[in-house]
């Protein structure tokens, strides 16, 4: 049992720490995709971004920009900060923003001590109207709204509630299984 309760706190923090980002139609912004090492040599390290569907939308391989397996819908739309390898920022920015780039975004990173992965959710507005009009300088520095981050933990609580007294229930039935397991009838069992 304590196991199971194990297994279902990991998952639940993991889709709490999945990384929201708000963009909007014809607009652009910043997927962040970092590596907690710096002074990296550029020879050694890989890094992959992926859309919801598996589609390459840029490869840095050997600390160089590659383009040659992106797919056509990321042509001339994405692109990425090579000033910033060596500091191991490897963040994405994607351009000319349209309904269909909401969703999921992995980014792969892979160098010879080290490998990991970040997924970034990207969230599609019809307008910036909502936001006055905000530059894409400043649409990127706050990649959610506070009710954003709010509707998140709150339904990162909620979930973690909901599953503490599905456990608490289950153990609560499994505990009066047992008391009454020894009575068989009415009468104790032998």
């Amino acid at each position: 049992m304590p196991d199971c309760v194990f297994t279902i706190k990991v998952c639940v923090i993991s889709v709490c720490l999945q990384v929201p980002v708000e963009g909007f139609i014809g607009g652009s912004v910043v997927l962040p995709c970092s590596s907690a090492e710096h002074d990296l040599k550029l020879q050694d390290i890989n890094v992959l971004w992926r859309d919801k569907g598996s589609e390459t939308v840029y490869d840095i391989i050997k600390g160089k920009d590659s383009v040659e397996r992106q797919d056509p819908r990321y042509k001339n739309r994405a692109e990425t900060f090579p000033e910033e390898y060596e500091r191991g920022n490897f963040s994405l920015k994607l351009i000319n923003l349209n309904h269909t780039d909401a969703g999921e975004f992995n980014c792969f990173i892979t160098h010879s001590s080290d490998s990991k992965q970040e997924t970034v959710w990207l969230f599609i507005n019809d307008s910036t109207a909502e936001k006055g009009n905000k530059s894409t300088k400043q649409e990127n520095q706050e990649p959610g709204t506070q009710s954003d981050w709010i509707t998140i933990v709150l339904i990162c609580v909620c979930t973690i509630f909901i599953l503490l007294f599905a456990v608490f229930i289950a153990c609560f039935i499994i505990r009066r299984i047992r008391t009454q397991a020894p009575y068989i009838g009415g009468t104790v069992a032998n």
